[in-house]
C-alpha cells in the first residue's frame, strides 16, 4: 500500500510540476528522497542521486553507516540501457571522463548527470523518468538515525562521516546543521574555485522522543528535495543540479516531497 502510494505520489509530483506556468522546468529539474516511516517500516523512495543513509551500530557496538538507496545515475548499466533505448545518448565529457551524462539524440544538451528527475521534460522523451526507485528497511534496535542528503553533501563527505558529524552533534535539532556546515567547509577545501553545490539535509531519529527530525538547506542556484514524512511530523527541502558548467538549464526549482 505504502510502495503504491509513493509511486502515485511521485507520478503526481512530476505531473503538477509540469502544470506550473511559473516554473520553467523544460530543461531543469529536481532530484527528490523521500522517507516514510509506519511503525518500524521504513519506505524509501528516490530518483536521481539524492541520498538515504542509516547510522547503527555493529555487532562491535561501533557505529557505521548502511546506504539504504542506489544512486540513479547514467553509469547504472540498467539506467543506461533504457536512455538508449529510447534514442537518448549516454556519454561524458572529455574534461569530465568519470561523470556519463544524458543528452538529446541531435543536440549535445543538457548533459544531465541524473538518470531519474522531477522536471527537465526536455529529456522525458529520451529515457529520464520520474519513476522512484523504492526500498524498504525494517528497523531494530541497534539502528539511531537517517539521514536524507542532496548530491551537495555526498560529493564531498563519504557515508561514515556524515553519520559521524551527526551522531557528534551537540543536539539533535542541530544536526542538520552541523552536517551542512561540514559540507560547505569541505567543498571549499576540496574545490576552493568551484561553486558550492546546494547541501541540504533532514536527520531522522528513530527512537520514541519528540524532537526526532532535524533539517536545514543551504541555498543556491540549484534545487533538489529531500523529505522526510513520519506519521504526524514533515520536514525537509533541498537542492540539485548536475550539468557542465556552463549550462542554460543550471536553475533548478525547489519543490516540496510528499
Amino acid at each position: 500500500m505504502l510502495k503504491n502510494s509513493m509511486l502515485k505520489a511521485f507520478t503526481n509530483m512530476d505531473k503538477e510540476l509540469k502544470q506550473q506556468p511559473g516554473i520553467d522546468c523544460f530543461s531543469s529539474g529536481s532530484t527528490a528522497v523521500t522517507l516514510i516511516k509506519q511503525g518500524q517500516e521504513l519506505v524509501i523512495g528516490h530518483v536521481g542521486d539524492s541520498r538515504a543513509v542509516l547510522g547503527t551500530r555493529d555487532k562491535n557496538n561501533s557505529l557505521t553507516a548502511v546506504q539504504l538507496t542506489v544512486d540513479l545515475k547514467p553509469n547504472l548499466p540498467s539506467e543506461a540501457e533504457r536512455i538508449r533505448q529510447c534514442s537518448g545518448r549516454v556519454f561524458a565529457l572529455r574534461t569530465e571522463p568519470d561523470v556519463l551524462r544524458i543528452w538529446l539524440p541531435n543536440d549535445d544538451s543538457p548533459g544531465l548527470a541524473m538518470s531519474r528527475a522531477f522536471g527537465d521534460f526536455c529529456l522525458k522523451d529520451f529515457g529520464l523518468i520520474s519513476v522512484p526507485e523504492i526500498s524498504c528497511w525494517r528497523v531494530t534496535d541497534r539502528d539511531e538515525f537517517v539521514i536524507l542528503a542532496s548530491d551537495g553533501v555526498w560529493d564531498v563527505l563519504s557515508n561514515k562521516e556524515v553519520v559521524d558529524i551527526v551522531a557528534s552533534a551537540p543536539a539533535r535539532s542541530s544536526a542538520a546543521s552541523c552536517l551542512v556546515q561540514s559540507a560547505v567547509k569541505a567543498w571549499r577545501l576540496k574545490y576552493p574555485i568551484s561553486r558550492i553545490d546546494d547541501c541540504a539535509a533532514v536527520c531522522l531519529f528513530l527512537d520514541a522522543e519528540a524532537s526526532n527530525i532535524s533539517s536545514i538547506r543551504t541555498r543556491s542556484s540549484n534545487a533538489t528535495n529531500a523529505g522526510c514524512y513520519e506519521q504526524e511530523s514533515t520536514g525537509g527541502e533541498g537542492p540539485n543540479g548536475n550539468r557542465p558548467d556552463p549550462s542554460p538549464a543550471d536553475n533548478h526549482p525547489t519543490t516540496t516531497s510528499p
